[in-house]
């Protein structure tokens, strides 16, 4: 697809960026919805994840499912707190209740919800209403935040509701229809009260035949004329009068779809050749973009779907081919347009889980899975619903027994052109009809007229939401409380760790009324239209703030450090890491402020300021640095290994000081790796790649048994090259990890 830039894309991404309102984004087929999407890291200075309602959307989205990534059961949601499920109902329902007690989110989960400004969701015609108020919960329950929809967190829906529409079965719709008019995502309470923009996207880029682009509009909306069936039944041919030859049939079920490919294949002389997927680490069957089997043959029409990974664009997802020959060097095929004959090489597929990054606290995306294999699949038919995002220059569209709504448009919006369509069977006007509700609901909405001013209004509000939840840390007290009502770390054996947090805590609640005046301030001054004295009160105060926040951090790192010493705190210390990363997004948020509001107030983009970032993860380093080499060297956390008080008639556990360093040097001598060392001892690798920086440091190891030559030389060149740590840290952009830069710089410096 080319370089797309119009107005409406435009709109889109500046309410992406420079607002906080709910966004859905639509248009027909061709319209850029995709590009936007792949685009949109560099659109956005916003934290996001991507989901969607199914593995194989997600996969395409390269995002991660909905059930996955905020821990649902299988069923429908239930958008009431009180609503009481009998023993019938309890395995296909599920509340806000059962959610909280049965399917709660991990520590995990609840980091990435809760790091996440934007969440963006793919193919959003597919999902429920239901699913999405049970989304909006749990970013509530996350956030901490009930007072606003998902928590605070942007939604911005991606999809065309003209697609093939979301699935409720009679049992479960006649309980949901107590609660929703219809059961498409717009109907979701969540969006009731905070509303949403629509945006719909007009300029298509599949198609260019004027004639075309009107009878699919017209189709689209339900008001198709005589002329424009009678146009497309122009294209009707009779069986014998079909050449398949490059062409692929477009039909309404799996069973037609599934039948024409086998039969065609099962035709073909000369064996089949099998090529099995290299499948690695987590990626279910259920994400599968390909039978894990191919079964080919010499002859067999094939179809590309996937984009060419490479680059060059030599083929594209719906591109269709011919295989040629097959043999022990590969598999050739004939592109059916081009007629060049290409070897096909195999493409990798990825599943994604979100993280946050425990050194950066920052989102991340991991890859726990992969799936290899030749990006082709049979290719003589393909359904309606599989057939969506594909393009095709020629088809036979086989939709005579269509059954949902929208189907014969998706299968005619498949092509380039008129020029391409072949009709299998006539177009029945009572079989061609789109939703009523999406069409009337897309009529009522769609003013793009309106979006300028829109746009201006909704940029006001995300300026004066800023100004009034920044410096707001309620959600900083209400997660501290939530720690400390078990009293959790009072049974620390050192005293100071037992107060360790419940002092951070105080000194956040007694800052709430300096907040409270603050907050006044800014609001009263953008209240007033005041916006030189505005940015010069905020600049001020962030700093203040800044400070405030890293001091807290320091506190927390001291505390960190500590815990890190010990047995058994697992649990604790996961709960540690939460308020750790509570602290880094409030400081990340005082520090963005004053670069918001700045924009904002002189219609300026809001961009990413990555270099603040970095420095923010290297002040990051740097601290919890310095609070693991001061917990090293403190001999009170040897006492026990919990570090836990003792109960009586318990024996005291001592450890010889200097001794766990002495077991770490000891298992380096024997060859094993820092990482194997973390796991057999259960401790952090963080903690033994400190004790390897204190061996270094001491002539106790040397630096080339524990780190390989390659990063030895490349560390060592930086240094030379920027002379300081944190400037050697910023230039390799989070991929080196502080600690094995600080054991560079001992070798160096002994």
């Amino acid at each position: 697809m080319p370089n797309i830039s119009t107005d409406l894309l435009e709109l889109a991404a500046r309410f992406v960026n420079s607002t906080a309102s709910h966004i859905f984004l639509t248009g027909k087929a061709g319209t850029g919805k995709t590009t936007f999407l792949r685009d949109l890291a560099r659109k956005t200075h916003k934290s996001f994840v991507i989901v969607a309602p199914t593995g194989i959307a997600a996969l395409n989205a390269q995002g991660v499912t909905i059930h996955s990534q905020f821990l649902f059961p299988m069923g429908s949601f239930i958008p009431d707190r009180d609503y009481h499920l009998d023993h019938e109902q309890a395995g296909g329902f599920f509340t806000q209740n059962l959610l909280a007690r049965k399917h709660p989110l991990n520590s995990a989960r609840k980091q990435v919800l809760r790091a996440a400004d934007l969440i963006v969701i793919d193919e959003v015609s597919m999902l429920r209403a239901d699913i999405l108020d049970a989304m909006d919960y749990r970013m509530r329950s996350a956030k901490g935040n009930y007072h606003r929809s998902f928590g605070g967190a942007q939604v911005l829906m991606i999809g065309d509701l003209y697609q093939l529409p979301p699935i409720v079965k009679d049992h479960e719709w006649r309980i949901l229809s107590k609660y929703y008019k219809s059961i498409h995502f717009f109907e979701a309470q969540a969006l009731k009260k905070d509303g949403f923009v629509y945006i719909e996207l007009d300029k298509t880029f599949r198609q260019s035949d004027d004639v075309f682009i009107r009878i699919l509009n017209n189709l689209r909306n339900n008001v198709p004329t005589q002329a424009d069936i009678a146009e497309l039944n122009k294209h009707y041919r009779p069986a014998d009068e079909i050449d398949e030859e490059g062409v692929i049939t477009i039909t309404t079920h799996n069973y037609k779809a599934d039948k024409i490919n086998q039969e065609e294949l099962d035709a073909l002389p000369g064996p089949s050749s099998f090529f099995t997927a290299d499948i690695q680490g987590d990626f279910p069957e259920s994400m599968y973009p390909l039978p894990e089997t191919l079964d080919l043959k010499v002859g067999a029409q094939i179809m590309f779907i996937k984009n060419d990974a490479s680059g060059q664009g030599e083929y594209y997802n719906g591109k269709l081919a011919r295989i040629d020959y097959i043999d022990d060097d590969g598999v050739t095929v004939i592109m059916a347009d081009t007629r060049v004959p290409f070897v096909l090489r195999k493409e990798k597929w990825e599943n994604k889980r979100y993280t946050v990054n425990a050194d950066t606290k920052e989102l991340d995306e991991n890859v726990i899975g992969t799936f290899v294999q030749f990006p082709v699949k049979l290719a003589w038919a393909v359904t309606v619903h599989k057939s969506q995002g594909l393009t095709f220059d020629n088809a036979i569209i086989d939709v005579g027994q269509a059954f949902a709504p929208g189907q014969v448009y998706v299968a005619l919006s498949r092509l380039r052109s008129l020029e391409g369509l072949i009709l299998r069977t006539h177009i029945n006007p009572n079989g061609i009809s789109s939703d009523a509700e999406v069409v009337n609901f897309s009529t009522e909405h769609n003013q793009k007229e309106a979006l300028p001013q829109k746009l201006q209004q909704s940029q006001q509000d995300y300026l004066q939401r800023i100004l009034a939840t920044t410096f707001d840390f309620s959600p900083l007290e209400s997660q501290f409380d939530y720690f400390l009502k078990d009293e959790k770390g009072a049974d620390f054996e050192v005293v100071s760790m037992r107060g360790a947090v419940p002092a951070i805590a105080e000194r956040i609640r007694a800052e709430r009324p300096n907040t409270e005046k603050f907050r006044n301030q800014l609001l009263g001054l953008l209240y007033h239209n005041q916006p030189q004295q505005l940015q010069e009160r905020l600049s001020k105060g962030s700093q203040y703030y800044k400070e405030f926040m890293r001091e807290n951090l320091r506190q927390l790192f001291t505390h960190m450090a500590e815990v890190e010493r010990f047995s058994r705190v697992r649990q604790y210390f996961s709960g540690v890491e939460e308020l750790d990363q509570m602290l880094m997004k409030t400081l990340g948020e005082i520090e963005r402020a004053v670069s918001i509001a700045t924009a904002v107030l002189n219609g300026q983009d809001i961009v990413r300021d990555e270099h603040a970032e970095q420095q923010r993860v290297v002040w990051r380093q740097q601290r919890l640095g310095e609070a693991r080499d001061a917990a090293r060297e403190n001999p009170a956390l040897a006492t026990t290994k919990s570090g836990r008080k003792r109960k009586k008639g318990e024996s005291k556990l001592k450890e010889e000081k200097g001794a766990t360093f002495k077991t770490t040097y000891s298992l380096v001598k024997e060859g094993m790796s820092l990482k194997e060392i973390a796991e057999s001892r259960g401790m952090a690798l963080s903690t033994i790649e400190g004790h390897a920086v204190k061996g270094i440091r001491e002539g106790e190891l040397k630096v080339h048994e524990v780190l390989p030559d390659a990063i030895i030389t490349m560390v060592s060149n930086a240094f030379a090259e920027h002379k300081s740590l944190p400037k050697v840290f910023e230039s390799f952009d989070k991929k080196v990890s502080y600690d094995v830069i600080r054991m560079v710089q001992a070798s160096l410096d002994s």
